[in-house]
């Protein structure tokens, strides 16, 4: 059964940082473009971060990143334990939000159709 599960989500205080996980389950995760978008309550799900899974290319992965969270926050993953990550470094006010992972295998449009159940991230003093 093909599955994304988030972990990690919690509650930080402004400059603080956290790490968010996804583990996937499935033999999809190395060849798809793992990524992390969020959602505050009424607004539209935007993309955070993504890793390509640098097997179809030789260049490697590459990552993209929403401007507001360039220079703070930082995707990787590893293949090896078939799970992604998100570490979310000088937190301000407005990263609060649910945060999905998302897997986008060959040949979907983005975004994948598998997500997560979502973490909540707060970040309050």
């Amino acid at each position: 059964q093909e599955q994304l599960v988030e972990s990690g989500g919690g509650l930080v205080q402004p400059g603080g940082s956290l790490r968010l996980s996804c583990v996937a389950s499935g033999r999809f995760f190395g060849i798809s473009t793992m990524a992390w978008y969020r959602q505050i309550s009424g607004k539209q799900r935007e993309l955070v971060a993504s890793i390509s899974s640098g097997a179809m290319t030789r260049s490697g992965e590459i990552t993209t990143y929403a401007d507001s969270v360039k220079g703070r926050f930082t995707i990787s993953r590893d293949n090896s334990k078939n799970t992604v990550y998100l570490q979310m470094n000088n937190l301000k006010h407005e990263d609060a939000a649910v945060y999905y992972c998302n897997a986008r295998q060959p040949l979907e449009v983005a975004p994948g159709r598998l997500w997560g159940q979502g973490t909540q991230v707060t970040v309050s003093s």
